[in-house]
């Protein structure tokens, strides 16, 4: 979790009560909460479309296609914005399989979030990968990689499973 020092009203000095920040000399309150995440996955005649990392952190490790959301940003706005920086692709989201929450840390910061987890399909765009992907890979639902990035792609990858078993009869 992010540990701020001072206020961002009277830059005084903060208290940590455990769910919040109080201000030594405005008394104000300070919250903090988790930075929203949207994590997409295509799915196409039983596989699914993975990322694997180019930067840190967990660089070289296979993750979704996504990102965080912009101040402001609606999500189904924010996926279709990371895939196509991603991955070059348009999409549709179809499905939302699941919200997880999570750890990032980042230049020697942990930050709580919040990724929702949506399933989509491919509608267009030429697939390369982009922005902060070093490969795109085509896995089949039931033979996923294990080296994941993070806790919740992991928790999310197991749902994806289960969704595939129960519905692949009809897809």
């Amino acid at each position: 979790m992010v540990k701020y020092r001072y206020c961002p009203h009277c830059r005084g000095e903060l208290s940590d009560s455990g769910e919040y920040y109080q201000c030594l000399s405005c008394q104000r309150k300070v919250f903090t909460s988790s930075s929203p995440c949207v994590s997409i996955l295509p799915v196409k005649n039983g596989k699914v479309l993975l990322a694997k990392r180019a930067i840190d952190p967990k660089k070289g490790a296979w993750d979704s296609i996504g990102g965080f959301l912009k101040e402001g940003e609606n999500p189904e706005l924010a996926a279709k914005r990371e895939t196509k920086e991603e991955t070059g692709l348009n999409i549709k989201l179809s499905n939302l399989l699941g919200i997880y929450t999570d750890s990032y840390e980042y230049e020697g910061q942990v930050y709580e979030t919040l990724n929702l987890y949506y399933l989509a399909e491919i509608i267009g765009g030429e697939i390369k990968p982009e922005d902060d992907v070093s490969e795109l890979v085509w896995f089949p639902i039931e033979k996923l990689p294990e080296n994941v990035g993070f806790k919740s792609f992991g928790e999310a990858l197991e749902d994806l499973k289960d969704w595939y078993r129960a519905n692949k009869s009809t897809l």
